[in-house]
């Protein structure tokens, strides 16, 4: 008799249910997707508000959409009531919005910004988001890598309860490539357990990692690395491939791929771990690429659905 995937892995996890080797292998074979395909205007050099970028969302069959905090803020009750609907109607969720807050600067640059917060996460809350995020600058030309990460850990703090305080869970995304944490006299945060430390001395609840294939693959990450995180712990993902021709070490944070590009980064791999240990969250591209962004708005989003369909396909 032949058996299709769903009923092999159900006569095998019938066989193994007597042992907890068995009990482990099972939750974990033919995990359904729940992670979410996510469109994000802005980081493949398309220009678009909220109303279009959600258009086009489902034009190119898309499951989720970046939210915008300002557009949110400024819709009565009735206009925010019709724009859920609407996303509903076509079968869209809102992602992980970017955290506006500048805290890489001089004091008065984060106060100057922390002021402004609560007015943005609270228009997110009221739009039902729960997910925002922001990236680490992996070097810096005075601070040591201790002064830099308790001036980190101070900052991010305060960002974080305010974020908190609105049921927003907060993504932290280091920046791996080599050519650039080396770029300035001090290094700083660009791997994976470097971020965890500051996480944890964050000490706020819902602060978690961004993924990104790219920065996985340049800090010389591995499945093992992935393995270590639980689904709560990751807040959003980011999913691109690199140039061919180039050792690790030597690509450059602004020249990516489009997913499926070049097969450079293992894809299969970091999409497939990321599924097996349940991922629910958006996952978008994030390739700054220079041909991309000429392309037209409405090519450009074709093409970004094409390629990440793509990788999506090899989730199993």
């Amino acid at each position: 008799m032949s058996l299709n995937r769903r009923s092999f892995i159900k006569s095998a996890c019938a066989a193994l249910f007597t042992s907890s080797l068995g009990n482990h292998v099972c939750a974990s074979l033919g995990r359904e997707r729940v992670m979410k395909l996510d469109l994000s205007c802005g980081r493949i050099g398309v220009k678009a508000n909220q109303k279009q970028a959600i258009d086009y969302a489902q034009k190119y069959g898309f499951e989720a959409v970046v939210p915008d905090a300002g557009y949110l803020g400024r819709l009565s009750e009735n206009e925010l009531s019709k724009l859920k609907s609407e996303m509903q109607s076509k079968n869209l969720v809102f992602s992980a919005a970017g955290m506006p807050v500048d805290f890489r600067k001089d004091e008065s640059k984060f106060k100057e910004g922390l002021k402004s917060l609560p007015n943005a996460a609270a228009a997110l809350q009221r739009a039902g988001v729960t997910r925002i995020g922001t990236w680490l600058m992996p070097t810096h030309a005075e601070l040591t890598y201790n002064a830099n990460f308790k001036q980190h850990t101070r900052r991010l703090k305060q960002i974080s309860r305010i974020l908190s305080d609105h049921g927003l869970r907060f993504g932290l995304e280091y920046v791996g490539p080599k050519t650039l944490w080396s770029s300035q006299k001090f290094p700083f945060i660009h791997t994976m357990p470097e971020t965890k430390e500051l996480i944890s001395a964050i000490d706020v609840k819902g602060v978690g990692l961004i993924l990104d294939s790219w920065h996985w693959y340049t800090a010389h990450e591995t499945k093992a690395d992935l393995l270590t995180l639980s689904n709560a712990e990751i807040v959003a993902v980011d999913l691109n491939d690199a140039p061919a021709g180039l050792e690790i070490d030597e690509q450059i944070d602004q020249k990516r791929e489009l997913p499926m590009a070049t097969g450079v980064i293992d894809l299969s791999t970091f999409l497939n771990t990321l599924n097996s240990i349940g991922y629910d969250g958006p996952v978008r591209a994030e390739p700054f690429n220079a041909a991309l962004r000429k392309l037209p708005a409405d090519q450009a989003v074709s093409a970004t659905a094409i390629a990440m369909k793509k990788a999506f396909a090899l989730i199993n």
